[in-house]
């Protein structure tokens, strides 16, 4: 298994604290660690998605 789905894990298991915050007890501050995690989550994705067609293209030239 590679190591970047366990970083996306790791990223997504962080933010459950400050998600029970934001929407049971209305902290605004968890709101804004929710969005920028969210925001990492998204690039984090975005590199992984380049990063697996990159292999996939490279393994179909190679055939």
């Amino acid at each position: 298994m590679n190591n970047n789905f366990s970083k996306l894990k790791d990223l997504v298991m962080s933010l459950e604290g400050d998600f029970e915050k934001f929407y049971e007890k209305n902290n605004a501050a968890a709101g804004t660690r929710v969005r920028k995690g969210m925001q990492d989550l998204k690039n984090m994705a975005q590199d992984i998605r380049k990063e697996v067609q990159d292999m996939k293209n490279s393994t179909a030239d190679s055939k």
